[in-house]
């Protein structure tokens, strides 16, 4: 996949200092960026994508970036992850220094830091004020929607918002995110009464975290800074989204289809696809191998989000550790389609 010229990147990074808004491919998902020092613009991200105001959202460094300016309390445990795992898929929630705007951390006392291994997400950063600012990044996608991963997901989100007057001054196009699921979120404001928690589960995983700090990572508690991504319904599609074990899935297939309704249905096992009845609307196979599989999921319910089917059936994924960051995201997905299935089933 081509890379944008250094010229597009200089002339997103002077649009991001004007205060425009700029979507940008990471290695994770495609974010949508503000200057993280103008409050402003942040709140342009806020409106373009229908965001909760205490919402906070994540601030991406250059590699050069002074860490300190950014966060007034840096302990030893951050500076360990950031030896092992920056740049890359790792988010750090620190606390905010007194100078940084608190419109990136929903009003909360934190923030959360990263420093993205994209090519283009660094030259971009390199060339925002001269590698020394900030840019707030969510995912470049409607509020609770499932996150872009491909320049083109963003266009189609922001399709009204992208022109040279709109609220979107540019989308970098640099290729499909190679991971494929935001990035893994650890909270380092509380380590005396905590210790590392871990908030939001990606593709750096609890025991890789372990490995580095010695210390498993304790799990989100009530009381927890809040952070991007973790609210309950999350990443869904306009479809419902249903989560079914394998050997459940016939049964249910035929049941729904006995009842009138359309499926689109996404399974990581090839026996559970075969055998199944005709007349889906739509169908795909996903790698039954974690890493892969969180590279293709967004997409995926994208594609089955076009079928325009009655209900979405996910083949329910192993409680392995391994598939922990991925079983998040779907979890999230499925949340506001718990009952689903029973209201389909009495409208028929």
């Amino acid at each position: 996949m081509p890379q944008p010229a250094q010229e597009q990147i200089n002339l997103a990074a002077r649009a991001l200092e004007a205060g425009r808004l700029v979507a940008f491919p990471t290695e994770t998902v495609y974010g949508l960026g503000a200057d993280a020092e103008n409050p402003d613009a942040v709140a342009r991200i806020y409106a373009a994508k229908g965001r909760p105001a205490n919402h906070p959202v994540i601030v991406h460094l250059a590699p050069e970036a002074d860490i300190g300016y950014w966060a007034r309390e840096i302990p030893a445990q951050a500076h360990t992850l950031i030896q092992a795992f920056w740049p890359g898929p790792l988010t750090l929630i620190l606390k905010r220094a007194a100078h940084i705007p608190d419109a990136v951390s929903g009003g909360q006392d934190s923030v959360g830091l990263r420093c993205p291994s994209h090519p283009v997400a660094q030259a971009l950063l390199r060339s925002f004020k001269c590698g020394k600012g900030g840019i707030a990044a969510p995912s470049a996608n409607k509020f609770g929607h499932v996150s872009p991963t491909t320049a083109q997901h963003v266009r189609n989100e922001f399709e009204q918002e992208i022109h040279p007057g709109g609220l979107i001054a540019a989308v970098l196009d640099g290729g499909q995110s190679e991971v494929g699921i935001e990035s893994t979120i650890v909270d380092l404001t509380r380590l005396a009464s905590h210790g590392p928690v871990l908030l939001r589960p990606g593709h750096i995983s609890a025991s890789q975290l372990e490995q580095v700090l010695g210390v498993l990572p304790a799990a989100a508690d009530v009381a927890a800074p809040r952070a991007s991504g973790t609210l309950d319904a999350h990443y869904a599609p306009d479809t419902p989204v249903v989560l079914i074990a394998g050997a459940q899935l016939d049964d249910c297939v035929r049941q729904l289809l006995a009842a009138g309704k359309s499926i689109a249905l996404m399974a990581h096992q090839a026996h559970v696809l075969h055998g199944l009845p005709q007349g889906l609307a739509a169908q795909l196979q996903l790698p039954d191998e974690p890493v892969a599989y969180a590279h293709d999921l967004y997409a995926a319910l994208r594609t089955l989000d076009l079928a325009q089917a009655d209900v979405i059936l996910v083949q329910a994924l192993p409680a392995d550790k391994a598939w922990q960051g991925v079983n998040d995201r779907l979890r999230r997905a499925a949340f506001d389609s718990r009952e689903v299935l029973g209201k389909l089933l009495k409208t028929s």
